[in-house]
């Protein structure tokens, strides 16, 4: 039997082999039809589901002109295939700790007897105190006194609020790496033991104390024999076993620790993804390897962005040797004045950085917090601390992007099926109930915002009931989006990361020609029953229109570097927006888009009717102001018809060729033929009887103009 590994790689080969996600089987129409009613010629039949199908019914009767939704088949491979990849670090590192020394046995019995110390201390806490915050704030000391393993987890779980109340992540977010750094004697015996030669001969010198302290390991300045500034990073002694063995023993304790910090969940499953970092960030060879990928990723050809370069002949397990990059914290406004950076330019290029990180690589920094952030004296940014990094399968990224655009549709139900398919809710959740949930929540207008905590706090809030988890992967993104929007509004304290990367995911979309963001760019435009979203696609040719003008002035006036401007990546590639416009139009032609060309040709009858009513005969003789008097929305919809196609002759002048070539081609097909037909046929039908009306009435007017005239 194949194990959840091969499974992964199985199902993802199959995607791949599909161009897209992995679906559900087809899927029941939405309504059975009436005894005695025909069946609709529009749809063919759909297959007999099995009874398991049918029973869930909340992903049978889901019908959308979009095609199936993506079902939760990777999500539950991806997590089996996580905790099996940790239950084998956890194993191997117990089986060398208890045989590599011999009193682990007693080291066991000593840490097993300290933490039961503080848990009992803390179960009398829990009948002594009925204030949720006092409660928190004794379970953040307790954590400190256990150590650096219980630390770096109360930082973690501060961030998921999807398991601990709200009072407690608050009271863990205060916890830093409160751990007094270890003799510099040790720290450079363990240099020495693990590099093979004395301090002296390594490094022309080294200072005499750490830089900087946290709870698993510390960091010394150096010069280099070379003579290269450094900065080497010691771990503390005995991290490995000291954390194999507190992840064992919490299995002891994790339901006492539930109990008292009424987690909502079991807090067992969300400290192994926690551990298995832990390991990661322990393992200075794999942090060297992450720096590297990185910076070739995100830094080679950019002079905006930084990485320090791995001194590979001074790095070991326990030992890391990098560049020594001399940085202003962002949060030190004074010195970022001092220096006469441009916050606003730092913001996108941060921003750009983490976006790609997330959504273009999925090789991202999971903590990129104002310790690990900095800006240089050249105005760039330069990322330290490459233990926690995340590492997001596509199918979690497509999945962020769908539920950015669900979440900015205000499309309840397709939210709900994200958090279906991504493994946010559990197998046999109600998915409508879900959606209804979320749809009262949109229309509550006192909760609604474009910052991203306040977004997640929303989403928490309604999700609670339908016991909501975060899988593993997006644990790590919602970290890193949150620190990443806590260290911007360090320069710029009305900075929203959602509302700033709507421009980015808008960009990927028209740049992807995959069909699962092809799909994702059709929900944007088009609502699940086949009508346009007209104000979402008018305010799309705009943007385009104005921020491709834009770059390409900038360009023209040599001042358009991608890698140096501030806001060149917010720019729309024009052949990349054709080559999307011409999926769509090929998408609107095709079978599965019949409901659209019909909501499209009402649509151009009620926007010729309105022309013919309100701006073409009845007012040809008043001024322009008068114009709307009779009818202000006829006249509002013929202004913002005006604007968009105005907006788009902009946007076919910065690519002539290519946009005459699409429309050619287009044309030239006989489904475009034949719907131009319909069109035209529609068009006549409707004005048999409105051309005679819009006469006699403009007529009427005339012969009005005529009297008024008179009488002058």
């Amino acid at each position: 039997m194949a194990g959840p590994t091969s499974r992964l790689i199985l199902l993802a080969r199959r995607a791949d082999r599909r161009g897209g996600l992995p679906f559900l089987v087809p899927r029941a129409v939405q309504a059975a039809p009436a005894a005695g009613a025909p069946a609709s010629p529009a749809l063919p039949p759909p297959p007999p589901l099995p009874a398991s199908a049918l029973v869930r019914s909340y992903s049978s009767a889901f019908t959308s002109v979009h095609g199936e939704r993506p079902s939760s088949e990777y999500a539950k491979i991806r997590k089996e295939s996580l905790e099996t990849q940790f239950g084998r670090i956890l194993g191997s590192s117990s089986q060398r700790l208890f045989a590599d020394r011999g009193f682990g046995p007693v080291l066991a019995l000593y840490r097993a007897a300290t933490i039961s110390f503080h848990v009992v201390k803390l179960t009398i806490w829990h009948l002594l105190l009925n204030d949720m915050h006092k409660r928190a704030e004794k379970f953040r000391e307790t954590l400190i006194r256990l150590g650096p393993f219980y630390i770096k987890l109360g930082q973690a779980l501060s961030t998921r609020p999807d398991i601990l109340p709200s009072a407690y992540c608050e009271e863990l977010a205060k916890l830093q790496d409160q751990i007094p750094p270890f003799p510099t004697r040790i720290a450079l015996r363990t240099i020495e033991s693990q590099l093979g030669s004395r301090i002296s001969d390594l490094f022309a010198d080294i200072s005499p104390e750490p830089i900087a302290a946290a709870s698993l390991g510390q960091v010394y300045k150096a010069h280099l024999r070379s003579g290269e500034l450094v900065a080497v990073k010691v771990q503390r002694p005995g991290m490995a076993p000291l954390l194999t063995l507190d992840a064992l023993l919490f299995h002891m304790i994790g339901g006492q620790l539930k109990r008292f910090a009424k987690a909502r969940k079991d807090l067992l499953v969300a400290v192994n993804e926690i551990v298995r970092h832990m390991f990661d960030e322990i393992d200075y060879i794999l942090e060297g390897k992450n720096a590297e990928r990185f910076a070739v990723l995100y830094s080679h050809g950019s002079t905006s962005i930084k990485a320090p370069k791995v001194y590979w002949d001074y790095t070991r397990k326990t030992v890391l040797t990098l560049e020594w990059i001399d940085g202003i914290k962002l949060t030190d406004t004074k010195r970022i004045s001092k220096a006469n950076l441009n916050r606003k330019r730092m913001i996108d290029e941060g921003l750009y950085c983490s976006l790609r990180q997330l959504l273009e690589e999925g090789f991202f920094h999971a903590d990129p917090h104002p310790g690990n952030l900095v800006a240089t004296e050249g105005g760039s940014l330069a990322y330290f601390d490459f233990g926690m990094m995340g590492d997001i399968p596509r199918h979690y990224r497509v999945g962020l992007i769908q539920m950015l655009v669900h979440y900015v549709n205000r499309d309840s139900l397709g939210l709900a099926n994200d958090f279906h398919s991504l493994g946010f809710v559990p197998e046999g959740t109600d998915l409508y109930a879900v959606g209804d949930a979320l749809q009262v929540s949109f229309g509550d207008v006192r909760r609604q915002s474009n910052d991203f905590q306040g977004v997640m706090s929303h989403l928490y809030d309604v999700m609670y009931e339908f016991n909501f988890s975060l899988p593993p992967d997006y644990a790590l993104v919602i970290r890193a989006l949150g620190s990443l929007e806590g260290t911007a509004k360090a320069l710029d304290p009305d900075f929203k990361v959602i509302e700033s990367a709507y421009p980015f995911v808008i960009g990927r979309l028209l740049a992807d020609p995959s069909p699962d963001m092809r799909k994702i760019l059709r929900e944007l435009l088009i609502c699940d029953d086949g009508s346009i979203r007209w104000n979402r696609l008018e305010r799309l040719i705009a943007a385009i229109s104005e921020q491709s003008s834009e770059s390409s002035k900038a360009s023209g006036a040599g001042s358009g570097e991608r890698s140096n401007g501030s806001s060149g990546w917010r720019s729309f590639d024009m052949h990349s927006v054709v080559a999307a416009t011409e999926d769509l139009f090929d998408f609107i032609l095709s079978r599965k888009g019949w409901r659209v060309r019909v909501f499209l040709v009402r649509d151009i009858v009620k926007a010729s009717d309105a022309f013919l009513q309100e701006a073409a005969f009845p007012y040809m003789f008043d001024k322009v102001e008068k114009m709307g008097e009779l009818d202000p929305e006829r006249s509002k919809m013929i202004k913002r018809l005006v604007n968009t196609f105005q907006s788009f002759r902009q946007a076919i002048n910065l690519a002539p060729d290519a946009w005459s070539a699409m429309l050619i081609r287009t044309l030239l097909k006989p489904e475009s033929q034949k719907f131009v037909l319909d069109v035209f046929l529609a068009l006549a039908n409707h004005s048999s009887y409105k051309i005679p009306e819009a006469f006699w009435l403009c007529m009427s007017r005339f012969l009005n103009y005529l009297d008024k005239q008179d009488k002058l």
